[in-house]
Order: C-alpha cells, then sequence, then structure tokens
C-alpha cells in the first residue's frame, strides 16, 4: 500500500519538475557540483525512481530492494520539501512539520519492507546456523566434545 504514495508523487515529480526544481535546490547543489545535472534533472531522476521502484515494490518484484531504493530517495525530497524549521507562518510551519513526519513515517514502514524476509529465516541467522553446523560436524568427526 505504500507504493501507491510513490508512484502517485514520482509521476508527480516527472511531470512538475521545472516547478519542484527550485525547491530541491536546497539538497541538490551539492549533487549538481559533482555530477553536472541540475535541479530539474535530479528531480527527474528521483521521479523516475520513485515509480519504478514503487511498482517493483507494489508488484512484488524484488520488494527489499525496491523498499530501500524508495527510502534512498525519501530522504532528500523530505529535506527539501518540508523544511519545517525554515518557515516562519505558523499554520505552514505546524503543515510542513506533518508532513515532515508523515515522510520519517514512511521511512519506518519502507525500512522495514526492505528488512523483512517474508517468514524465511534472515541472512544472518542462516549464516550462524551454517557456522554452528560446521563447527558441530568437525566436533564430531574429531571425537571432541
Amino acid at each position: 500500500m505504500i507504493a501507491g504514495m510513490f508512484v502517485f508523487g514520482g509521476l508527480d515529480a516527472l511531470r512538475q519538475s521545472r516547478q519542484k526544481a527550485p525547491t530541491a535546490e536546497n539538497v541538490t547543489d551539492p549533487v549538481t557540483e559533482r555530477t553536472g545535472l541540475d535541479s530539474e534533472q535530479l528531480v527527474k531522476v528521483n521521479g523516475a525512481m520513485q515509480v519504478g521502484a514503487g511498482a517493483m515494490l507494489a508488484l512484488g518484484i524484488l520488494p527489499r530492494p525496491a523498499a530501500l531504493a524508495l527510502g534512498i530517495s525519501l530522504v532528500p525530497t523530505t529535506l527539501a520539501a518540508h523544511r519545517f524549521w525554515d518557515v516562519d507562518d505558523a499554520k505552514e510551519r505546524a503543515a510542513q512539520t506533518i508532513h515532515f513526519l508523515k515522510n520519517v513515517a514512511m521511512l519506518g514502514g519502507l525500512l522495514l519492507a526492505a528488512t523483512s524476509t517474508g517468514g524465511r529465516p534472515s541472512l544472518p541467522w542462516r549464516a550462524r546456523r551454517s557456522v554452528s553446523h560446521a563447527v558441530e560436524s568437525t566436533r564430531e568427526r574429531l571425537g571432541v566434545d
């Protein structure tokens, strides 16, 4: 369900990249200097990534990497678009604070999705189990208790 927000937002960023670019400059300036891409191009790249990763997450295609990619894209989006600490108007500050906290909550959901194993044992658990079995097997072969 969280994927729909990113597909919608990504499409909006692709369609409205020129209007969103000035807001994004707070975050894109260091990237622009290193890559040569301007803010509008970076907004489009971020929007395309959100559409692609959002669709992948919604369809269950590589959901963990898709959720991680969305989480990564959400950080600069949030820092650029919801800078409540820079807003003087109390009502606008409250609105931006809510949007900021909503994005932080979505990031938490994405981190859960990125680390979910779908009921299967995690890679660290399987690695520890394999090592434990190898040690036990070696002990048995050597006759060590």
